[in-house]
């Protein structure tokens, strides 16, 4: 079936046209190479378009051209990287063109037709969010710990910069995403006890409960948040947040009226999260506990202490 549709459409761009087909560029470049005898239907006289090829057709467009927007950001110097929009497949002008073509007669090339799409949060805004710092935690832990100081910089880096708007709640599972091979986490044989034993992913843990007391102090509303069954050493008592992608999530929302800027670090064996928003806010800072500066004791992955939250 694959090759019966690649064989049909010729993604890749051939230049071998035949003269009555639909040859449909994008910056330049051939995408689709298609003939009307695929979208019509062979058992009725009048030209009727086969919905079910179409819309595969334009299933394979929208992945094609598809590029999301990236959102400003602020690089490891605080200089800020401006944002590029994304764009994807005007649905309703490829349409009106492909029934041009479809209900008539020779070949047509038309250039696919781009809705523009923007991102949230563009250099200005960003410009304005950067210059108040609300709220800010740091914990430590073992680099010498290969594979568990990976994991962290994985998640940290998936954190860092994400903003959140007025009203909006802040998902950890969701913003760093299920913790895979694929996405570079390894498997930690040796994590901190008390933590939650995880295949793979293991001292990601140690950034969600960083961002938990970053964002407390903060004062920003925590609408759902998990302590491990045990203590765990990088934060004081009771003030962990325990997070795995089939089982409990960090949750807070922003209940200012300005949105805040999540800005995360590893240096070495130490994790720095700060909170950033407006001049404008009046945020309602909490005082809490810091972390130690001792390392906290580390364990086998899957000995008996590890196996529960």
């Amino acid at each position: 079936m694959k090759f019966i549709w690649l064989s049909v459409l010729l993604l890749i761009g051939s230049q071998n046209n035949l003269p009555d087909n639909l040859v449909v560029s994008h910056e330049g470049k051939t995408i689709a190479n298609v003939n009307r005898a695929y979208f019509s239907n062979p058992l009725i006289d009048f030209p009727l378009i086969d919905q079910k090829n179409y819309n595969e057709f334009i299933q394979k467009l929208d992945k094609t051209i598809y590029k999301p927007p990236t959102n400003a950001s602020l690089d490891n110097n605080g200089n800020i990287v401006a944002e590029k929009v994304g764009y994807k497949l005007d649905h309703e002008a490829f349409t009106r063109l492909f029934y041009t073509y479809f209900f008539n007669k020779g070949s047509s090339y038309v250039e696919a037709p781009m809705h523009t799409i923007f991102p949230n949060v563009d250099s200005e805004l960003l410009s304005q969010i950067r210059v108040n710092r609300i709220g800010h935690y740091t914990t430590y832990f073992n680099s010498n710990n290969k594979e568990r100081s990976h994991n962290i910089i994985l998640a940290s880096e998936a954190i860092n910069n994400h903003v959140v708007f007025p009203g909006e709640t802040f998902s950890f599972n969701k913003v760093v995403g299920k913790r895979t091979r694929e996405k570079g986490y390894k498997r930690a044989p040796v994590i901190v006890k008390g933590e939650l034993s995880e295949d793979i992913g293991g001292g990601i843990c140690q950034i969600s409960s960083t961002l938990y007391n970053a964002v407390d102090t903060a004062g920003l509303t925590i609408t759902e948040r998990y302590s491990h069954s045990k203590r765990v050493g990088y934060v004081p008592s009771g003030r962990d947040a325990t997070v795995s992608w089939y089982g409990p999530d960090f949750r807070f929302t922003n209940k200012y009226n300005q949105p805040i800027l999540i800005r995360s670090n590893v240096y070495g064996g130490t994790v720095r999260i700060l909170v950033y928003s407006s001049d404008a806010i009046n945020n309602e800072p909490r005082k809490i506990p810091s972390a130690s500066y001792k390392l906290p004791k580390e364990v086998p992955l899957g000995s008996e202490v590890n196996q529960n939250y």
